[in-house]
């Protein structure tokens, strides 16, 4: 089952991503957050963007969430995207069953572009992304140290809809959709975004 998060999440969340943050270069932390801090992560974000968890038999195995690409104003119409999947539960497909829904979710509500920053090396993740429709924007080398060594960044950018509109309408909060489609796209009916 997909559904959004909640503040009860938190140390859920904290669990998955711990050891990305401690055992890879995946993500640019250094020390994990605890499960409060994901709480405040939560609701920091939501309901302006999705936030969402995969859960199986009462158990969360992964999570996806949108957020800023940046603070300024006129960066309003963009998102960058992140997902992280339990450890032991990786390569089954959970990563690409939560961005489906977000991806979907961030259209409904009228954003323009999407955005991946994604730790070199990293195929699988670029893959995936592309799979779904995410061209490289560009490659940021040696952005960040961790793990002992220099690590660069790939950009990766999707375009939800045309750049036509002179006067583009703010987003929709995630809350703004009718709770029926909201229910819809986390079942996975409905149609997928276009790639472009």
């Amino acid at each position: 089952m997909i559904r959004m998060a909640i503040p009860d999440d938190g140390p859920a969340l904290a669990k998955i991503y711990c050891p990305y943050v401690l055992k890879t270069s995946v993500t640019f932390e250094y020390e994990p957050p605890s499960g409060e801090e994901m709480t405040r992560r939560i609701a920091q974000f939501y309901p302006k963007f999705p936030y969402l968890v995969y859960e199986e038999n009462g158990t969360i195995l992964g999570y996806a969430y949108a957020h800023p690409q940046h603070e300024r104003a006129a960066y309003q119409w963009s998102a960058e995207l992140s997902v992280y999947v339990e450890w032991n539960y990786r390569g089954q497909g959970i990563g690409k069953a939560l961005y489906q829904p977000l991806i979907h979710l961030l259209e409904r509500q009228g954003y323009y572009s999407l955005y991946s920053c994604i730790t070199q090396p990293n195929p699988v993740s670029m893959a995936m992304h592309q799979k779904m429709g995410f061209s490289v924007a560009g490659i940021f080398d040696n952005a960040g140290y961790k793990m002992g060594e220099w690590h660069g960044v790939g950009w990766l950018i999707k375009f939800l809809r045309p750049f036509t509109d002179k006067k583009p309408v703010p987003p929709l909060l995630v809350t703004d959709l009718p709770k029926k489609e909201i229910e819809n796209i986390l079942k996975g009916d409905g149609t997928l975004c276009h790639s472009n």
